[in-house]
């Protein structure tokens, strides 16, 4: 998959069929739609295009980073992902000027598939009803994808995000057909863990939304590799005197015991097995991490794999 940043390097192409939306976390309606304009493309012997935004205009704590959200636009058969900046020139546009200059002038479109549910152009001023008015004037093909339902809800990266706040991360990966996952850089921290024998990797996210302060079953994917381990999320108060006021994502990676310090990392969350709390003393977490590393074994012994893009 080609993937251009903004308009200035875009070459003209023809006859394309594009996917547009900001399709954080490319969840079962996003894949749906997506799914549907590359068939498309294929059979009018077109060019796929996905037409997508970063940042999230609408979230700072999104479903997927941006690698990872291309990878999973690229495991979709696209041939070009174009991502634009939603910056004051964009949002400026009405839906007219937004269809007109980017969609036709530029893009050459001869299909638009978005959800029912999409909103463009300045302060999300045109819906899908806006957008067949225009389509009919500027003579583009328009599909409109139904909105899909999940227990009578409407899935969608809100609802999505929703639940992984409350910790539903097994409704979440449903929904994402794939486990809630954070990717980061390895920082530096305390070695509180490595002291006692558990060594642990401290994780900044890349914007991505983390699950709630608990610890956690999980999956790391690391140089291209894949292994088990413990995960923890919270302030540390179990150890700190004083706890922190933000939260903390550190890994404890089963057959790992190197210095991961500056290197990239994705975490998926399988299961959470217990919440954060409070220990007497070292010797007491210690004994817990035992338990918690047992716990983890059995509970990722069971749960399928995915595969992995």
């Amino acid at each position: 998959m080609k993937i251009i940043r903004g308009l200035g390097r875009l070459k003209l192409y023809k006859n394309t069929v594009v996917a547009l939306g900001v399709f954080d976390g490319l969840h079962l309606g996003h894949r749906k739609i997506i799914a549907e304009a590359v068939k498309k493309a294929r059979h009018i012997n077109g060019t796929s295009v996905v037409l997508t935004f970063w940042p999230d205009p609408h979230y700072q704590d999104t479903l997927s980073s941006f690698d990872h959200k291309l990878k999973l636009i690229g495991s979709l058969g696209v041939e070009v992902c174009i991502v634009l900046s939603f910056n004051s020139k964009i949002s400026s546009l009405s839906p007219s000027e937004f269809i007109s200059r980017i969609i036709i002038d530029r893009l050459n479109a001869s299909y638009l598939y978005v959800g029912r549910n999409f909103k463009f152009g300045k302060n999300a001023s045109g819906d899908f009803n806006t957008l067949i008015g225009l389509a009919k004037k500027m003579g583009i093909n328009v599909v409109g994808l139904k909105v899909i339902k999940a227990g009578g809800k409407i899935i969608s990266s809100t609802y999505i995000r929703r639940l992984i706040r409350k910790g539903l991360l097994s409704q979440a990966e449903k929904l994402l057909l794939r486990p809630v996952s954070v990717h980061g850089k390895v920082i530096k921290g305390r070695a509180i863990g490595r002291n006692i024998g558990f060594p642990t990797a401290n994780i900044s996210p890349e914007h991505e939304i983390i699950p709630p302060p608990g610890i956690y079953a999980v999956r790391v994917f690391y140089g291209g590799k894949e292994f088990d381990g413990v995960c923890y999320i919270g302030k540390k108060q179990s150890i700190l005197k004083r706890q922190s006021a933000k939260d903390f994502v550190e890994v404890h990676i089963f057959g790992i015991n190197k210095d991961l310090y500056n290197k990239s990392l994705e975490i998926e969350f399988i299961k959470k097995i217990r919440e954060d709390r409070k220990f007497r003393n070292i010797l007491s977490l210690r004994e817990q991490i035992v338990k918690d590393i047992k716990t983890t074994k059995a509970i990722l012994s069971r749960h399928k794999k995915y595969h992995k893009i």
